[in-house]
């Protein structure tokens, strides 16, 4: 009988062995079949996130050839625009001549940060070719701020008028901490030629 018994706790004790082994090896096997669906959503949550920490748009009308340009300048920087793509802090994404060369049907422009200094930006739009015949240029601009580990949120917009070849506007005049919050009270659209006066050669 003890052999017997002995026999008896062999097998219960390979069976429990056998089910924890199994146990263990479904588990993991969840695991890795889990682990496709979660790291690509993380992922995608990152490249969706907008890059850059100061954002400034400019759009105008899809059916007007116009070659319009944004020039963006922050503080104590030469401002960018299209013949000075890269500053320390901002690049134009791309310089958008209309209709020309464009393999879309939208005409924007673009400007990115690389971190947000403290003071004043300077936003202009600046017609460089000749307005079309009896028709005004309407542009739209915004400004977003990302702070770090926070989704772009619009801090400002305005819609401008242009009408003849070298006008140009000043969108914004603002002031941002180095956190990115809009300093209270320093919204204005003060005139500061940035490439058509003296605006290009700094502060």
């Amino acid at each position: 009988m003890d052999g017997l018994d002995e026999l008896d706790d062999d097998a219960a004790g390979t069976v429990f062995r056998d089910v924890i082994m199994l146990a263990l090896i479904g588990f993991v096997a969840m695991v890795i079949m889990l682990l496709p669906h979660v790291v690509p959503k993380e992922k995608r949550t990152e490249d969706q996130k907008a890059p850059g920490n100061v954002i400034v748009e400019m759009h105008w009308p899809s059916d007007i050839a116009a070659d319009v340009d944004l020039w963006v300048q922050a503080p104590n920087e030469l401002p960018v625009g299209f013949w000075n793509q890269g500053g320390q802090t901002f690049n134009l994404l791309r310089d958008d001549l209309g209709t020309e060369g464009d393999v879309t049907n939208e005409n924007f422009e673009i400007t990115y940060s690389r971190g947000i200094p403290a003071g004043e930006y300077i936003v202009n739009v600046h017609m460089y070719g000749p307005a079309p015949p009896d028709r005004v240029v309407p542009v739209k601009v915004t400004v977003s701020v990302r702070k770090q580990f926070d989704e772009a949120h619009q801090i400002l917009s305005t819609d401008l008028e242009l009408r003849h070849r070298g006008q140009e506007e000043t969108a914004f005049r603002f002031r941002l901490t180095d956190i990115g919050d809009l300093v209270e009270g320093s919204v204005s659209t003060l005139r500061r030629p940035l490439i058509t006066g003296q605006g290009f050669m700094g502060n």
